[in-house]
């Protein structure tokens, strides 16, 4: 009976997230959505706590967790994956991509199971792990992410840029690392200023953007997401109108991109995002008005500079994008 009853719950949240699982990328939830400040019973019993509860703040929301959170599940967050990478966590589920984990966190998921693709969880796997907590990301709709807090649970982690810091430290309250989550923040802080003034004199009066091509289109994104926040708010470049306007991930035309004609540009192009059209990367490149561009025309085209699966917005992102433009001829040129 008892067996019954956890395949019915796993049936039911199943059910639900797929009703709703194709909306995950295109209808986020807003970034405060909270899961149930308390764990259901089942919950409850997914999840025991080793040292007893604590509850902690995220998002303007409280949530009870394990004093120290051992069996962390990763799902729809690869924020939640880079900050992981950053502090060495090992989640026991994690996000696969492909059918497989990236090379990218090989150090961190040797040991994981995989819990189904960016949008797609896996529900049955996820209840069998019995997490401690569950990291999901805002892009889920509330519905869903109510629906996953059934298992053990949930907080949805932020997907926006300017989170990075709480996200990080987010993990690092529930892990224990909360100083070795402060000393990065420190140090990239540091570092960041200290290559801005290397930086800033280069890129004064220039336009700097950057692009992602993914399922065969290019992509511009609002100055607090991606890797914008880097580039403009820390490294003190101007942030173009067209980014300015942007509401979310904006698919702009070769033509657009040409009228923008930027004198930086740094490209962010992955294979397993262009399964369909994995040469549009190298066609673009031979088009005569890509060629005419700015940027391309005088040798300031940047491609994948950091590993073309990091977000951008995390400290993991931010840290490679740091130490790749710190060794780039984009700073010899000063």
């Amino acid at each position: 009976m008892k067996k019954m009853a956890t395949l019915g719950l796993s049936a039911l949240v199943l059910l639900g997230l797929t009703a709703c699982g194709g909306k995950a990328e295109t209808v986020p939830a807003a970034a405060g959505t909270a899961a149930p400040e308390k764990a259901s019973p089942t919950a409850a019993a997914a999840a025991p706590a080793s040292s007893g509860p604590k509850v902690i703040q995220y998002g303007g929301k409280e949530y009870t967790v394990p004093a120290k959170s051992e069996k962390i599940v990763i799902t729809g967050a690869l924020e939640s994956m880079e900050d992981a990478l950053l502090l060495d966590v090992k989640p026991v589920g994690a996000i696969t991509v492909g059918g497989k984990f990236p090379s990218l966190f090989a150090s961190i998921t040797d040991k994981a199971e995989g819990v189904g693709e960016k949008t797609q969880p896996n529900l049955e796997t996820i209840l069998k792990l019995k997490p401690d907590v569950i990291l999901m990301s805002t892009k889920f709709p509330a519905e869903t992410i109510e629906k996953m807090a059934k298992i053990g649970p949930t907080i949805p982690v932020s997907h926006i840029s300017t989170d990075w810091e709480n996200n990080l430290k987010l993990l690092g309250e529930l892990t224990g690392k909360q100083d070795q989550a402060n000393q990065v923040l420190q140090k990239y802080k540091s570092d960041a200023q200290a290559l801005k003034e290397k930086i800033g004199p280069v890129l004064k009066d220039k336009k700097v953007l950057a692009l992602r091509v993914r399922s065969g289109s290019l992509f511009i994104y609002p100055e607090d997401v991606f890797f914008n926040p880097s580039i403009y708010a820390e490294l003190g470049a101007a942030v173009p109108a067209e980014v300015k306007q942007a509401k979310a991930q904006q698919n702009i035309s070769l033509e657009k991109l040409s009228e923008m004609n930027p004198d930086y540009l740094f490209v962010q192009f992955s294979e397993e995002e262009n399964k369909d059209t994995p040469k549009v990367f190298e066609e673009l490149k031979n088009n005569p008005i890509f060629k005419s561009i700015n940027a391309v025309k005088n040798g300031q085209l940047y491609t994948n500079l950091v590993d073309p699966l990091t977000q951008g917005g995390t400290a993991y992102s931010k840290i490679k994008f740091l130490e790749a433009l710190g060794s780039s001829k984009l700073v010899q040129a000063k």
